[in-house]
């Protein structure tokens, strides 16, 4: 039995995944499992991306421990879907059981859809009424948002930080599964402390193709220890002159220090020895520039221009120091100022960006819930209506 005074509502839960079907979610619950067996490195990303599946499937079951603000985050947008459903008429549900569906197959997440329910939760909290187009009418755009007599249209969307990576993270942890049996075994018969630096230069999305391509040349270089250097990648041994930390959180706080925030790590251990795998991309990471692509993409697509229009995107697969990063250093205002700038922008009011820090309510979720660049050509620009949804926040 649940204890008493929840900060969640089981009942609303199971309803939720009565929307689906019990069956259908065992079975994705149990695909997931079995995707996060194939490696230690590779199944923490896949646990991090099915984050929102696993978190209410946890709190469906007998509580061992208080419930993390993140899993509440979750099963507050469980019971907000739950409630939508009730509201919307038949074609409505339709659609929304389709989304659900959809959101529950293949590498597809319950992200897009939760995205979707949170930017409605905090529009309404502006004070702006809030219709379900998409789901409602079957609009290109999501959310109808209003007040007064001014209305704006929502589209919500979702960009992989990955899709401006020349090295794609899951594809990093995919190899570094592959090769740790043999760099541990090359450890154990070279012990000392060792640093193996490579520098990608071809695309890495994959332990086949270029991964596998990787995996080849590392093998070769702990064979015969000489520096490798070709149009795939860059590879050099050499001692690990770093201090030694007292424990590995500090050791990766240190590797991170030492080689910044877009590198890859991978530590490999074997009693007093070390080895420290540390990749980098052949070209800088364009995280913002797969921002603009996107939104330049979906405004013709998922807008009509006949209201005022705002795009507001996720931001997937990025880890704290990097969402902190793209903010500091402005890479999303630039990129967003930019497309709203060109021809694409035009019916474009605002663009704003959250990621899974909002969603899961972290310390490092944005001020307000979002990040917000205002279109100051737009006609509606300085409408004092729509100024909370749309009035930057940097």
């Amino acid at each position: 039995m649940q204890p008493q005074n929840l900060p969640f509502s089981p009942a609303a839960l199971d309803a939720f995944v009565g929307l689906i079907g019990e069956a259908a979610w065992e079975g994705r619950i149990a695909e997931i499992g079995e995707r996060a067996k194939t490696g230690p490195r590779s199944g923490k990303t896949i646990r991090q991306r099915h984050g929102l599946e696993l978190a209410i499937e946890r709190l469906r079951g007998p509580l061992t421990r208080a419930p993390l603000v993140a899993e509440q985050r979750a099963a507050q947008l469980a019971a907000e879907a739950v409630a939508l459903h009730r509201r919307l008429g038949m074609d409505g549900k339709v659609r929304l059981r389709r989304r659900l569906c959809s959101a529950l197959s293949t590498d597809n997440t319950l992200v897009p859809l939760f995205h979707l329910l949170r930017t409605a939760a905090l529009q309404r909290r502006r004070g702006f009424d809030v219709a379900f187009a998409s789901l409602e009418a079957g609009a290109v755009h999501d959310l109808l948002i209003s007040g007064g007599s001014f209305h704006a249209e929502v589209a919500c969307d979702v960009v992989s930080a990955e899709e401006g990576r020349l090295v794609h993270r899951a594809a990093w942890a995919d190899l570094m599964d592959l090769v740790e049996g043999e760099l541990r075994k090359w450890l154990t018969a070279n012990p000392g402390r060792h640093l193996l630096k490579i520098t990608v230069r071809s695309a890495l999305r994959g332990a086949a193709g270029a991964g596998s391509a990787v995996h080849q040349r590392i093998r070769h270089l702990l064979d015969t220890r000489r520096q490798h250097d070709d149009e795939v990648a860059g590879l050099r041994l050499e001692p690990l002159s770093l201090a030694q930390p007292t424990d590995e959180g500090n050791l990766l706080t240190s590797l991170r220090n030492e080689f910044g925030p877009e590198a890859h790590l991978a530590v490999i251990a074997h009693g007093a020895s070390l080895l420290v795998v540390a990749a980098r991309s052949g070209r800088i990471d364009e995280v913002g520039v797969a921002l603009r692509e996107r939104l330049t993409d979906i405004a013709p697509r998922r807008l009509t221009g006949q209201q005022p229009g705002i795009l507001a995107m996720f931001l997937e697969d990025t880890d704290r120091g990097e969402w902190r990063g793209l903010r500091e250093r402005l890479e999303l205002e630039g990129e967003a100022r930019q497309f709203l700038a060109g021809t694409s922008g035009r019916r474009v009011i605002a663009v704003t960006c959250t990621s899974r820090f909002e969603l899961f309510g972290a310390r490092e979720a944005a001020e307000d819930g979002e990040v917000r660049f205002r279109n100051s050509a737009h006609p509606a620009a300085r409408c004092a209506a729509l100024a909370p949804a749309v009035l930057s926040s940097v």
